[in-house]
């Protein structure tokens, strides 16, 4: 199947910046991630979206997923399942192995989906 590749512009501009503080992701009133090395995607007018790095989340806390998307900017996404203390979120989180040249950076980051987790320094 023939992919789309779409460059980051003036009409869906695509930023990527270290975040200037701490970051703490809790689910179930537990800490899964923990980080003063996250960065912020900006994208079109999409809400930010924090990338942690993958050595600042508990290991415990994440269970690999079945499940990929595509993006056209961003290239293939895989997801994880996040292990709370009240249960396991299908897909609460994804991350991006071999992200397009335009957010490399985002590579070896995870990112939370906001209504499953308590995001603290953003």
């Amino acid at each position: 199947m023939e992919r789309t590749v779409k460059i980051p512009g003036p009409d869906h501009p695509i930023t990527v910046e270290p975040h200037p503080s701490r970051v703490v992701v809790r689910a179930g009133g537990q800490v899964v991630a923990d980080t003063t090395r996250a960065l912020t995607l900006r994208e079109g007018s999409y809400p930010p979206v924090h990338y942690i790095p993958l050595d600042d989340v508990q290991p415990t806390a994440l269970v690999p997923s079945d499940t990929v998307t595509y993006c056209s900017y961003k290239g293939d996404a895989s997801y994880f399942s996040l292990v709370t203390t009240d249960g396991t979120v299908a897909d609460a989180v994804w991350t991006y192995d071999k992200p397009y040249d335009a957010v490399a950076a985002i590579a070896g980051h995870v990112a939370f989906y906001p209504q499953h987790v308590e995001l603290a320094g953003s």
